[in-house]
């Protein structure tokens, strides 16, 4: 069988070819290498065994318009067709990209008339061809994975059965291959009956228990014996952004992850014990296993094992090895791995993938591709879904081509990627803009990682607290800590003893994304009703509030936005906006920014000052619920936020981030109004910065602490979606958000259910007051 080359429609052949021995075999140093494969994974794998020096001729089948090499036209999964191409054209070595290759039987083939092929044999490729066959290996070895259950073909009534007694949300997957997209996640009851019906009508289901946690993806090199795993990597699989929509080949890329876990401790769980396994039957794993890992809180979990690399994990992996690619191919088919060190360069690596119009369903081709023809200094472009149509390079396929930047770290890679994505044009192309956009949140352990330090800010209260007292008299009654300063005025006739009550307060980095948004109201309201409730926390009315807006120019505009705001939280809290300041700062603050502060005095009878005495041993806490951040935590927010698009709702958000992010701070002055003078109310806690951990303990006697259920009240949206992307620990989390709880009362237990029926809202018992023990903390949450 002859096979007709092709001209090659990318960057050529090396340079550095060696001409062939009389023999028509290569020398050790003159292999002639085939890739196998089409798309972007497959062009990164051609460009790296361009580069090697063992290569002296590389041919690609079938190919793309933009892959080096010698071209050929025959299909990936054509066995027969890749055996004679390989006998014709003498080929030492194949590299093979797609799944369905390796699924085929072509490793077998190849093996069998003594040529070199990288990948898993048919039979071992089951490993992925077939979840039924994954799943029951992953149980039989004790690999960590959620709860499943396998169903033949149009057995849907007993996979429906297996789903109802679980009674948990699935996830619904065919058995075999189906390009990375037989994998549903459905959103309700009714999308997960119609998931499993579609499913089982086409042939064997795997069901199985949705995790929650962020995904990655481990891939290692394996020689049959050993496995060296590459540094971790994370797709972004869903068309849209913040992970919505349908589900793709794959939009975008990155490495390395940052993990709470070694890597040698993760392809210890989920690599070498698969290795080990077929080691043992005699039939070796050679070339890439990859496992799809979610993180959840209890520990990673394996989602999926494929047996090649991912794509488009493939352009952002192969950008980070530096050992040759061609050396490593050799050592593991070789079973000789551990004999080559193969190495990674100190750098991030971010791939974008731009994709033809109509992506995911049936995209539009034969557009013209402008823009692709140099790849920049610190980018690659690897074509996927081209062709050259009478010299002119357009679209074939879905994922067009894939972006690929590289720089010292993540933040440098993305920018590279970006600035070379914008480069490239094709009628109704597509990417998404928030590739990586996870990783901010990975590295951060504590409040301080994101610029912010609650400690710090805590021994500046102590260090001034010597000085702040010199100032003092006898008519101050809150120090130092309190949650307003408190100044008793007899003098005002109308009360009995009237005591003034005073919050000054700021909006912290909040304001910077509502000047990113130009949505600034929210701000005033913000400032206003923050202090409203400091001063109501000690029985307090708001009399009077002076706010300070500074910014680096006046915008007549925004300033009359900012205080409308602030006008509008006033009348709610029937309070006078007494006056005010405003202060152009040019140099001192950036163009476009803005920030805001104000002072509130309110007044109460002394006899009605909160807290009141008598908190103790017994006493339960009361939580009301919170709208939103109010005007904590955002340097950790924006943070970890910081690549995330604000137009997007990622679930279980059911509006745009910003909308959350934005909402104005809640005053509980006129729902707690009915109880303010009640003697059965020992205390309120507003929660603020430092949240529950720090806030509660300000109106706790000496001796005293509590214990709180954080399991009491239903978390809001935002919360559960900040919660399942940084790896905070409990107490860090909750003192850096209010976690839902904005504002907590102190009652006896008798009294508790008297005092919920006055609050025009539900309302939780969220804790219980005990006594401190000397080792314990305050404030313990469970």
């Amino acid at each position: 069988m002859f096979h007709r080359r092709v001209p090659s429609c990318g960057a050529g052949t090396s340079e550095k070819r060696l001409l062939r021995t009389g023999t028509g075999m290569s020398t050790p140093n003159q292999l002639t290498v085939l890739i196998l494969g089409s798309g972007g994974r497959e062009h990164a794998m051609a460009h790296r065994v361009q580069q090697s020096l063992l290569c002296s001729r590389l041919l690609v089948t079938p190919g793309n318009g933009g892959m080096p090499g010698e071209h050929f036209r025959v299909a990936a999964d054509d066995v027969s067709g890749i055996v004679s191409l390989c006998q014709e054209e003498k080929v030492d070595l194949v590299i093979i990209g797609p799944e369905v290759a390796l699924a085929a039987g072509v490793v077998d083939a190849l093996t069998a008339i003594g040529v070199k092929a990288f990948g898993p044999t048919k039979q071992l490729a089951e490993i992925e061809s077939s979840k039924v066959y994954s799943r029951e290996l992953t149980a039989q070895l004790g690999i960590p994975g959620p709860r499943f259950a396998t169903f033949d073909k149009g057995a849907h009534q007993l996979a429906m059965a297996w789903w109802k007694q679980l009674d948990a949300p699935i996830v619904v997957k065919q058995s075999g291959l189906a390009g990375g997209k037989g994998v549903v996640v459905p959103d309700n009851e009714a999308d997960t009956e119609a998931a499993i019906i579609d499913a089982c009508a086409i042939g064997q289901v795997v069901l199985e228990e949705m995790l929650r946690g962020p995904e990655c993806s481990l891939m290692a090199l394996c020689d049959g014996t050993i496995a060296v795993p590459l540094p971790i990597a994370q797709d972004h699989k869903r068309i849209g952004e913040g992970d919505l929509g349908a589900n793709t080949g794959g939009m975008g890329a990155y490495a390395p992850v940052s993990v709470p876990y070694a890597l040698d401790e993760l392809s210890a769980t989920f690599i070498q014990p698969v290795i080990d396994h077929f080691a043992r039957l005699g039939t070796p794993y050679k070339g890439v296993l990859y496992a799809g890992l979610m993180l959840t809180k209890e520990g990673p979990r394996l989602l999926e094992y494929n047996c090649r690399f991912g794509d488009p994990e493939a352009q952002v992996l192969l950008s980070l090895i530096s050992t040759d690619l061609v050396e490593i191919v050799l050592a593991c088919v070789s079973g000789t791995l551990e004999s080559v060190r193969v190495q990674t360069k100190p750098i991030s690596a971010v791939a974008v993938v731009m994709t033809a119009a109509q992506y995911p369903l049936t995209p539009h081709i034969g557009d013209q591709i402008l823009g692709v023809d140099d790849a920049g200094l610190y980018t690659n472009i690897f074509h996927g879904g081209t062709q050259k149509e009478n010299g002119i390079l357009v679209t074939s396929a879905g994922r067009v081509v894939t972006v690929v930047g590289v720089g010292p770290d993540l933040s440098t890679a993305r920018r590279h990627a970006y600035a070379r994505v914008d480069g490239i044009s094709f009628a109704g192309s597509y990417y998404r803009r928030d590739i990586a956009w996870r990783a901010p949140a990975t590295g951060l352990t504590s409040y301080s990682s994101a610029g912010v330090n609650i400690d710090e800010g805590n021994r500046a209260v102590e260090l001034l607290k010597e000085s702040v007292a010199t100032t003092s008299n006898d008519n101050v009654l809150r120090g130092i800590g309190s949650f307003g300063g408190a100044l008793n005025v007899s003098f005002l006739k109308e009360f009995e003893e009237p005591v003034l009550v005073a919050s000054t307060d700021g909006v912290g980095t909040k304001v910077e994304l509502a000047a990113r948004t130009g949505r600034v109201r929210g701000t005033g309201m913000d400032i206003v009703n923050h202090c409203i409730n400091d001063v109501l926390v000690q029985g307090a009315r708001p009399l009077f509030f002076l706010d300070y807006l500074a910014s680096s120019h006046i915008n007549a505009e925004m300033v009359a936005e900012v205080v409308s705001g602030m006008s509008e939280a006033c009348a709610a809290g029937d309070c006078v906006l007494l006056g005010g300041e405003t202060a152009e700062m040019p140099g001192v603050y950036a163009p476009g920014a803005f920030d805001i502060a104000g002072t509130l005095v309110g007044v109460v009878d002394k006899k009605d000052l909160l807290p009141r005495p008598g908190i103790a041993k017994g006493d339960l806490l009361i939580g009301i619920a919170s709208n939103g951040p109010h005007t904590n935590g955002y340097s950790l927010l924006r943070k970890i936020l910081e690549w995330l698009p604000l137009d997007v709702a990622p679930p279980p958000l059911t509006r745009p981030l910003i909308d959350a992010l934005l909402e104005p701070h809640r005053s509980y002055l006129n729902i707690l109004t009915p109880i303010l003078k009640d003697p059965r109310l020992k205390a309120l806690v507003h929660i603020t910065g430092g949240g529950l951990v720090e806030n509660l303990p300000r109106v706790f006697p000496e001796g005293i602490a509590a214990t709180v259920d954080i399991s009491s009240w239903p978390k809001p949206p935002l919360f559960e979606f900040v919660e399942s992307l940084v790896s905070l620990g409990v107490d860090e989390l909750y003192r850096t958000l209010n976690m839902g709880i904005g504002m907590v009362l102190v009652v006896a237990p008798e009294n508790a259910q008297h005092i919920q029926s006055l609050i025009a809202e539900e309302t939780w018992v969220i804790g219980v007051l005990g006594t401190q023990g000397p080792e314990s903390p305050q404030v313990e949450l469970r």
